[in-house]
């Protein structure tokens, strides 16, 4: 391997913008393109993306691959050790404040930590680890989220009584309930006016600086977050972000509904692997049957999330730019240099990983995944995502709580052996009733 980047020729940078870079912007970086994500499905584009990347890795031993997009130098990685430098040298001098990210978020979350300077990270960083708890595998307010998750679970039961099914759009409907419940309290559960006004302005962002911003919709939507901050309900994000800091919560929560957003996607995909494979399931149940103290952790419903991410990753790539020009290896990049990861790359590279298209959640559990800074499903290094224990606890509950019904999913054929498709468009998902289905929830 070496560690020197090397400027890709005009035919190998043209295979990684449309192999690679393309595909990932037509589905949507910020909000998935329905249409998109279902063509991205049946050309199993990240199959083909993941062949591109070892093509070039392999040619060029490994070293970062840098091309030019108009002005834009942008620098793809290809080893692990790549990635360890960008993460754990972030935020100086690399930010997590890309170009690009900067253009998109700006829509909706101006004020968020992840397109933050340097300076305003100093406070907004420490402000989202103490409302999100992050050092804690269980949140103080654990508790209420998982009687959020309750609460939803018994909607999606109900819907399924009376359907004998479930959809995507039915699934994502109950999902902003338990979101809006655990963020902003149960009063905004019904607030579909409120994710409406964050889908509309995402929508926008995966335009990122090639779309005027909507600042009425942005100024409605902090009006909205804020009525619901100005007196928070007890056992909620909203609670615990007002306690941490009043001044700075407006700012930041609209990046904690965006990011629950991904984590639903997760869920709905880990599900899918779950009810077409009984011997996921039979081990799910059993986790929840067997009380005692720590199981409110989950941690075999965790690995099936985890491992859903590793699969199907929600960040389809994770950026970072240069503050200041960088040595890496002979070379010397300007500052502004961009780089990219691409996860579905990393996430599934038969180099490292020898259960690279398989669904093993016990990989999560004995440490075979443990210290690999390819695997970036809730980032790394200072700027990992510090609601990563909260998202963990929803999601691992509600996919427990639905295991227990006896779902069939439409493409169950195509989840229930491995190798595992590359691609999966979760807005796609279709399940249905079997003949042991429960009513419990």
């Amino acid at each position: 391997m070496t560690s020197t980047p090397v400027d890709l020729n005009p035919a190998e940078a043209t295979r990684v913008v449309a192999g690679v870079l393309a595909p990932l912007v037509a589905q949507g970086a910020i909000v998935r393109r329905p249409r998109a994500t279902a063509w991205a499905e049946r050309h199993q584009t990240d199959r083909a993306a993941r062949a591109v990347l070892t093509g070039l890795r392999a040619r060029h031993d490994g070293a970062p691959l840098v091309l030019r997009l108009g002005p834009r130098r942008m620098v793809v990685v290809t080893e692990p050790g790549h990635v360890r430098r960008l993460l754990e040298e972030s935020p100086e001098p690399f930010t997590p404040a890309s170009k690009e990210k900067v253009g998109a978020l700006r829509h909706f979350q101006p004020d968020g930590v992840l397109i933050s300077s340097t300076a305003d990270r100093r406070y907004r960083r420490p402000f989202n680890e103490t409302a999100l708890r992050t050092e804690l595998p269980v949140h103080d307010d654990g508790a209420a989220f998982t009687d959020a998750v309750r609460h939803g679970a018994a909607e999606l039961a109900r819907r399924l009584r009376g359907s004998g099914g479930l959809d995507a759009a039915t699934f994502t409907d109950v999902w902003w309930g338990i979101v809006l419940q655990v963020v902003l309290g149960a009063g905004a559960r019904a607030d579909r006016e409120l994710v409406d006004l964050l889908d509309a302005l995402r929508r926008d962002a995966n335009w990122s600086w090639f779309h005027p911003r909507d600042e009425r919709r942005r100024t409605e939507l902090a009006s909205r977050i804020e009525s619901y901050l100005a007196a928070p309900e007890p056992g909620t994000l909203a609670a615990a972000a007002h306690a941490a800091g009043a001044a700075t919560a407006p700012g930041q929560v609209p990046h904690w509904l965006f990011a629950f957003d991904a984590a639903g996607a997760a869920t709905l995909r880990a599900l899918a692997v779950v009810s077409a494979r009984p011997e996921v399931r039979a081990r799910l149940l059993a986790e929840v049957a067997a009380p005692g103290p720590g199981t409110a952790l989950l941690p075999y419903a965790r690995a099936c999330v985890l491992e859903s991410l590793r699969l199907w990753p929600t960040t389809l790539v994770v950026l970072r730019d240069s503050t200041a020009p960088t040595v890496w290896g002979e070379r010397t990049l300007p500052a502004g240099t961009g780089f990219a990861v691409v996860s579905a790359f990393f996430h599934r590279d038969p180099a490292r990983l020898g259960h690279a298209d398989a669904f093993v959640p016990e990989a999560w559990l004995d440490g075979r995944n443990a210290d690999d800074w390819g695997l970036v499903p809730f980032s790394g290094g200072p700027v990992s995502c510090p609601g990563r224990n909260v998202v963990l606890l929803v999601t691992s509950h509600l996919l427990a709580h639905l295991a227990a019904h006896d779902l069939r999913v439409a493409r169950g054929r195509y989840l229930a052996e491995d190798p595992l498709p590359a691609t999966m468009d979760h807005l796609g998902l279709r399940f249905g009733l079997g003949e042991g289905a429960a009513d419990r929830t």
